[in-house]
């Protein structure tokens, strides 16, 4: 089973040693996002450190553990899906069309985010975090 991570996702196993950093550390499957989630990271990176409560090195371990459980998909793959990623967040947020392009690209694959709005989209399935607990156990 394929499943695209969204950057709040990914930033909340960073802040916080929650069920969604468990998920990512301790499950035996691969999680995708986009490469466009480094540009997200470097912005907010200092502010996401901070919010944690680690220090540097220990926020950069952090994230080295997350990041070899993770295949980050190449802008080249994501661009084939472009278009029809937007027609279908375009009344959402266009910010997120990213990360349904990377769900797109690759046939069952679940797209988990905590955004309610992105439950709109009915041609992927979007789970939150307490479905996607549910998933995994299966």
């Amino acid at each position: 089973m394929n499943i695209v991570i969204d950057s709040n996702i990914l930033f909340s196993a960073l802040i916080k040693d929650s069920t969604t950093r468990k998920i990512i550390l301790e499950y035996e499957g691969y999680f995708f996002f986009p490469y466009y989630i480094f540009e997200e990271l470097e912005k907010h990176k200092d502010e996401i450190q901070k919010k944690s409560g680690l220090s540097k090195d220990d926020f950069n371990q952090l994230l080295e553990l997350l990041l070899e459980k993770v295949h980050v998909i190449p802008n080249e793959v994501l661009d084939r899906h472009k278009d029809e990623s937007i027609e279908r967040v375009k009344e959402i947020d266009l910010n997120d069309a990213v990360f349904i392009a990377c769900a797109l690209a690759f046939p069952n694959t679940i797209l988990w985010t905590d955004d309610k709005k992105l439950k709109q989209i009915t041609e992927i399935q979007i789970t939150n975090t307490q479905e996607i607990i549910k998933i995994i156990k299966k």
